[in-house]
């Protein structure tokens, strides 16, 4: 009997891994991040394994870490996500394609245009994860000297998903008749020109594509903060969070959908995918066996610029050994990041070399043990109402992707918990989501 509720799944290819020390772990690939043949690889894995999505993140800018820490980084390269998502979606068929796209250093003419492309390349398998970028080197690459406030990049972040969704609606769905006999191509009265100006963005139209095969790409968003939480309530379909409890998860869980509620949408259209790193053993020891080794190949010098990111200011003068100092002074880093960073410090009283090797490895959500456990765990998280699916992390490429699939999906198919064959051709469909309808045209 098949349960009610599915787990969603999702894989998080950051790029590729999470973890500082996963191109080092024993068996891993080296160079997974910048590799197609891996890439092609792994999402083939997932697609077998019948994933709703392979989730590509992006960074703007070489992260602002130490040369010492540089020397040691397996993110200095990585692939442009749409270039590498388009060459994917050409050896899969089902499984869904999501990239980052910021809000804050891209043009939404551009981000509507690239991801509306990849929609009708891939057969209506896109998904744009709204970003407002919170590296501070990222503002140096695209001509600004400082950082966009916080609050600002999320008001700007609304303005730019109602461009990009009124430029998505364009057209009419039939507004291509390409009738040979007539020589009519289009007909100008199923398209619409935006002419949008607003506060942060002056946009005429239309959007030179037909419109996507799913109506819009699914809206991905990952703020955690007060003003994220807002934006996700608002415009998302798919939230991808970090909260490391399950009482946190059902906390967030409730007010994501509560705010989704009140502002008329159904809540039912939200996924909350918490990120989840997965350690599979034979054995609860055996898991943490693998994860003390892979902690083990992080070098300080990375964990210490993994902190400073957290914190939005230089770590490096912070004594090792001892506590977080109590003046850090305020930045516009994500609020909600560097006060978890904060409170993680103080809940387990690690001292800043400690939360530096933490935070470099993976101080997120973590599920370690047996697939029995894992499963367990994951139903736990689903009937609770603590999350929807999760977004699941790998710790070294390929085996911990591997051992996901091979060994944990198949206990979560035992239990009427996943699906054993896609539901639908698109993103949507597999997802359980409606095709929104064009605002312009019946």
């Amino acid at each position: 009997m098949t349960n009610p509720r599915q787990l969603r799944l999702g894989a998080f290819m950051r790029p590729v891994s999470l973890h500082a020390g996963a191109w080092r772990y024993p068996g891993a690939y080296p160079d997974a991040n910048f590799n197609f043949g891996h890439y092609k690889r792994f999402i083939q894995t997932l697609e077998r394994a019948k994933f709703d999505a392979f989730f590509m993140a992006d960074h703007m800018a070489v992260l602002n870490m130490s040369v010492e820490a540089l020397k040691r980084s397996h993110t200095v390269t990585s692939f442009e996500p749409f270039t590498l998502l388009s060459a994917l979606a050409s050896v899969t068929e089902h499984i869904g394609l999501v990239a980052t796209g910021s809000t804050t250093f891209d043009a939404p003419y551009h981000i509507a245009r690239r991801f509306a492309s990849l929609d009708h390349i891939s057969g209506g398998r896109a998904g744009w994860n709204i970003v407002t970028t919170s590296n501070p080197d990222a503002a140096l690459n695209f001509g600004m000297d400082e950082h966009m406030e916080h609050s600002e990049r999320y008001k700007r972040a609304r303005e730019f998903y109602e461009v990009v969704t009124g430029l998505w609606d364009s057209f009419a769905d039939d507004a291509f008749t390409r009738d040979v006999e007539s020589g009519i191509y289009v007909d100008p009265d199923k398209m619409h020109v935006l002419n949008h100006k607003g506060q942060y963005l002056s946009v005429r139209g239309p959007l030179n594509i037909a419109r996507p095969i799913q109506g819009w790409p699914l809206i991905v968003q990952a703020g955690a903060s007060d003003s994220g939480r807002q934006l996700a309530a608002e415009t998302a379909e798919a939230v991808f969070t970090g909260q490391r409890t399950l009482a946190d998860g059902k906390s967030f869980y409730a007010d994501v959908k509560a705010r989704a509620a009140k502002v008329g949408r159904n809540p039912e259209h939200i996924k909350i995918l918490p990120g989840c790193m997965v350690f599979v053993g034979d054995s609860l020891e055996q898991a943490r066996e693998q994860r003390a080794l892979l902690d083990s190949k992080v070098h300080y010098a990375n964990g210490i610029g993994a902190l400073s990111i957290a914190l939005g200011t230089d770590a490096s003068g912070f004594d090792p050994d001892g506590l977080l100092p109590a003046d850090i002074p305020e930045t516009n880093a994500s609020k909600s990041g560097r006060e978890s960073t904060i409170a993680l410090a103080k809940r387990e009283n690690l001292t800043v070399r400690q939360l530096a090797q933490r935070l470099s490895g993976f101080a997120g959500l973590a599920m370690l043990g047996t697939p029995k456990m894992i499963a367990d765990e994951m139903e736990e998280w689903l009937v609770s109402e603590g999350s929807d699916g999760f977004t699941v992390q790998f710790p070294h490429l390929p085996g911990g992707l591997d051992a996901f699939c091979e060994r944990v999906i198949p206990e979560l198919q035992r239990r009427g918990l996943f699906r054993t064959e896609y539901e639908g051709k698109t993103l949507r469909e597999n997802l359980g989501l409606p095709r929104p309808k064009n605002r312009f045209f019946s």
